[in-house]
């Protein structure tokens, strides 16, 4: 700890390498604090079952691959429909959708929703 005394006996010199060394340590220490911050979040929104990404809107960091166009065309032809809305169908790839998750849990197997 530098006392005042000590800071009154130094040159310019020396108080601005000084200056710089405690620029240098609240910069290495900000990031600890935030890093520190960013795993509690993290943690929390875990705990909740959302990524912290899904909370603040930010897309999830992608590894490999740089995205491309998407490729258009046909995607499949559906076999399962909605029988409440017949417009909301489902080709059986993919993520189910609500209206199929909420139809399984009702008891109705897949073959109810065959088109």
């Amino acid at each position: 700890m530098v006392n005042k005394a000590a800071l009154k006996g130094m040159s310019r010199k020396e108080l601005e390498k000084l200056q710089a060394e405690v620029e240098k340590a609240l910069l290495k220490i900000n990031e600890t604090e935030k890093k520190a911050a960013i795993a509690a979040a993290e943690k929390a929104a875990k705990a909740h079952g959302f990524s912290l990404g899904e909370l603040t809107g930010e897309a999830p960091a992608k590894r490999g691959r740089k995205p491309g166009p998407k490729k258009a065309g046909p995607k499949g032809a559906p076999k399962y429909a909605n029988p409440a809305d017949k417009t909301q169908t489902w080709t059986g790839k993919g993520r189910q959708p609500n209206w199929v998750k909420e139809g399984l849990a009702a008891g109705k197997s897949l073959a109810d929703f065959a088109i």
